[in-house]
């Protein structure tokens, strides 16, 4: 029983996390949990699958993982979603991990889920980079000693990842390589 705001007034919804969306949105805790249970009940058999891999991705992904990197997924989206997602999409075999977020909402927080990847994946935080298209991706590395790459072809302007820490913003999947060709 809301109006629904425009396409382009709902940006900024995408990639924080999703029930820290909706209180902003709807103005409440109750309006948002029930919120994110109209949400789920849709996203868990049909959104997920309402998205598309970014053209390139899958070549820049088969690249790196033959030259040594060792890759893991850090999202905020439910852990049982992103791994369905990951599956979905056959990129299962470039991850050693999908991490992500608890229903109950722990690790909901980019920082937290950061620091819980790494220490699970017993990775270096020197020697990891965060890839990622909003402020929260930036922030969660940098709050990690992680370097920020902040990437374009999602949902984050330029402003919002320099902001917000990111130490290289690419356009382009092609750009993002060359940035990973670099660190080797």
């Amino acid at each position: 029983n809301r109006p629904v705001p425009e396409e382009d007034d709902l940006l900024w919804c995408i990639g924080p996390p999703l029930r820290a969306s909706f209180v902003r949105l709807l103005g409440g805790e109750a309006e948002a949990d029930r919120a994110v249970a109209y949400y789920r009940d849709r996203f868990g058999e049909i959104g997920l699958y309402e998205n598309e891999v970014y053209p390139g991705i899958r070549a820049l992904l088969e690249r790196q993982t033959a030259t040594g990197f060792r890759l893991h997924v850090a999202t905020s989206k439910p852990h049982v979603y992103a791994q369905r997602i990951v599956e979905h999409f056959e990129l299962n075999s470039f991850f050693g991990d999908v991490f992500g977020s608890e229903l109950s909402g722990e690790r909901v927080d980019k920082s937290e889920l950061l620091a819980h990847a790494l220490q699970v994946s017993e990775a270096s935080a020197h020697e990891s980079v965060m890839i990622g298209d909003r402020s929260h991706d930036m922030v969660g590395a940098a709050n990690n000693g992680l370097q920020g790459i902040g990437v374009l072809y999602g949902y984050g302007s330029r402003e919002e990842l320099v902001r917000a820490g990111a130490r290289t913003v690419v356009a382009r999947v092609e750009e993002l390589g060359s940035v990973l060709d670099a660190l080797e």
